[in-house]
């Protein structure tokens, strides 16, 4: 010292001055008894208090075993938790306070420190205005704020997407699948073999319709058709639009000539039932030509091929008279599976 005086510096501060500096400061006498605290951990503790000893209230991880106060301030480092629930956890050190009086120990709750915010409802005025802690809190509420918003975007972008792709799929007027949704899934059956049927369907007296009684009962026609051909067939099955009065339906897993007969008797039969648009009744009736797929993988190339013998069978069957289904035989030949009749006949 400036005087040659070796007696150490001492210093007397109120608990408030303290309380400010270090709001979770904890006072221990000799005797580990809690001689006072700082108005956090008054908050945090609640009645618990003044007169308690140290273990009485926290449960010491590090170091493991005291029995002074000594113990505790040997130790670089605390790691200490209260014993009541909900058992916040704390870091900190502890100096020895001058004449053997105790120690004094400052604690904060180092990674814990969200989890003491939300149980205890902590603000910034229960922190030291020089603590970074509740500035570090505030920038990772703030990230996880905007991480959330960035994962409800991804969320909406990602549904938009798959929004997209079904519309790009989907025929807007009869909610069927379109040409591009039909392409593709006779591609998936064409590679991966198994065997499948495929109808190729025309509406007859389709054009007399939208000449007598316009487009807008032309349009309702096509939907009235939709939905009966959607109604003939298994859930799986795709039944797609594919132009202006033309309709596919693939049927997986097909492998005979029956189940063809079923879907087109059902789809003749209802096709016998009036569609009205406003009182007139729309006289249309469906030809349609089917062939089997093949039942090991095949190049996609293939698909124009089936496609245009499924033509061919639809060709026959308008040939025939209209409103029949058509078959064509792996040989070429033809042969007629059902027949219906035109509404009005």
């Amino acid at each position: 010292m400036m005087d040659g005086n070796p007696r150490p510096l001492g210093f007397h501060l109120g608990s408030a001055a303290l309380g400010q500096m270090m709001p979770m400061f904890l006072w221990l006498d000799s005797d580990l008894r809690i001689r006072g605290m700082g108005p956090t951990l008054q908050k945090l503790m609640g009645k618990l208090g003044a007169g308690l000893t140290l273990e009485d209230v926290f449960h010491v991880r590090r170091p493991r075993d005291v029995r002074s106060t000594q113990d505790l301030t040997r130790a670089p480092r605390l790691r200490m938790s209260l014993r009541a629930a909900p058992h916040t956890n704390f870091k900190g050190i502890a100096v020895p306070l001058l004449d053997d009086d105790g120690a004094l120990l400052n604690l904060s709750f180092g990674y814990a420190v969200r989890d003491a915010v939300r149980d205890h409802g902590l603000s910034d005025t229960d922190f030291a205005a020089t603590d970074l802690a509740i500035e570090l809190l505030y920038l990772a509420e703030a990230k996880n704020a905007v991480m959330g918003e960035v994962s409800k975007m991804a969320l909406r972008l990602q549904g938009a997407k798959a929004r997209a792709e079904e519309q790009a799929l989907t025929d807007v007027l009869t909610g069927l699948g379109n040409r591009r949704a039909m392409e593709r899934a006779l591609s998936t059956l064409m590679q991966n073999g198994g065997g499948f049927a495929l109808i190729h369907l025309d509406l007859d007296y389709f054009k007399q319709v939208n000449d007598t009684l316009g487009h807008a009962a032309g349009d309702h026609v096509l939907a009235e058709v939709a939905s009966l051909l959607r109604a003939s067939v298994r859930g799986a099955d795709l039944v797609a639009r594919v132009g202006g009065d033309e309709f596919v339906i693939l049927l997986a897993g097909v492998h005979d000539r029956a189940p063809l007969e079923r879907v087109g008797a059902q789809i003749l039969r209802r096709m016998r039932r009036a569609i009205l648009f406003e009182g007139n009744l729309c006289k249309v009736a469906m030809s349609m030509g089917a062939v089997m797929g093949p039942t090991e993988p095949t190049p996609v190339t293939e698909a124009e091929v089936l496609m245009a013998q499924a033509d061919r069978a639809l060709y026959a069957s308008k040939r025939a008279g209209r409103g029949r289904l058509t078959f064509m035989r792996e040989d070429g030949t033809l042969e007629e599976l059902a027949e219906g009749a035109r509404v009005g006949d």
